[in-house]
């Protein structure tokens, strides 16, 4: 009987994606510059972000916060605020910006720029569910997939910086 339930739960979470799916996923769009928020399973937020310009590319996979910061500043690029961080691959967050006339195209250095309010926003549903329920999903646009883990050599190359 015991076997019975086991096997019936698991059917039913397999069968109910949003069971499956549970905790925050996060799904940028590079080609429509795009972000959308869902929370188990069910759309919240839908909001234009900034990913990297020619030459900046943001990477592609899907990747898991790996340190938040609710106030940082760019080390490699000029002391830039970066309020509500939310680090997902090395060096790349996203992140509020406060050029948020240039919300809805490239304009970043590879980060994914958000509006402040909306950073907030995010920042607090992954601090809420935790960093090991939130997966990050990057696609679109013209830029290579980059494996979760991955180096990204242009991180690596700026880390004398950084330090």
């Amino acid at each position: 009987m015991r076997r019975l339930a086991v096997a019936l739960s698991l059917a039913f979470a397999f069968a109910c994606p949003q069971f499956a799916q549970a905790g925050v996923l996060v799904h940028i769009d590079k080609s429509s510059q795009r972000m959308t928020v869902s929370v188990d399973g069910h759309v919240l937020h839908s909001w234009p972000v900034s990913t990297g310009r020619r030459g900046f590319g943001t990477p592609s996979g899907t990747f898991y916060p790996q340190r938040l910061a609710r106030r940082w500043f760019s080390r490699a690029y000029y002391n830039s605020p970066m309020p509500y961080s939310i680090f997902f691959h090395g060096g790349f967050a996203i992140h509020g910006s406060y050029e948020i006339s240039r919300l809805g195209g490239p304009a970043s250095h590879g980060c994914v720029r958000l509006h402040p309010g909306n950073a907030a926003t995010l920042f607090g549903l992954v601090q809420r569910y935790g960093a090991g329920s939130t997966r990050i999903v990057v696609t679109g646009g013209h830029h290579a997939t980059v494996a979760p883990g991955a180096a990204d050599s242009k991180f690596l190359h700026r880390l004398p910086q950084l330090l």
